[in-house]
């Protein structure tokens, strides 16, 4: 499982990429990779959770993000290996 955070370096470019980042989050959700994704707050970016995938996968994947080739945000990948969760997350496990 991974926590990604991306954090804001150049929020006034943020809007003229937004409908890239949008269709790369969706392509997440839809390739079952990302589970939430969520506002770092107060405004300071965002973070994804995910699973299902390697170290490298996972990193090629936010590299591919509009926002982190544009230099938008700098993401953050923390790697976390489940040892006891909640029975309605018992899938994070595997």
């Amino acid at each position: 499982m991974f926590v990604i955070t991306l954090r804001f370096l150049d929020k006034a470019r943020a809007p003229q990429l937004m409908d890239g980042h949008n269709a790369w989050i969706r392509s997440g959700f839809d390739d079952g990779v990302f589970l939430l994704v969520g506002g770092l707050q107060p405004n300071l970016g965002g973070a994804i959770l995910a699973h299902g995938v390697s170290r490298e996968e996972i990193e090629a994947r936010v590299q591919a993000d509009p926002f982190v080739e544009e230099g938008v945000v700098a993401a953050e990948i923390l790697a976390v290996s489940p040892a006891r969760v909640d029975d309605r997350l018992a899938f994070l496990k595997d």
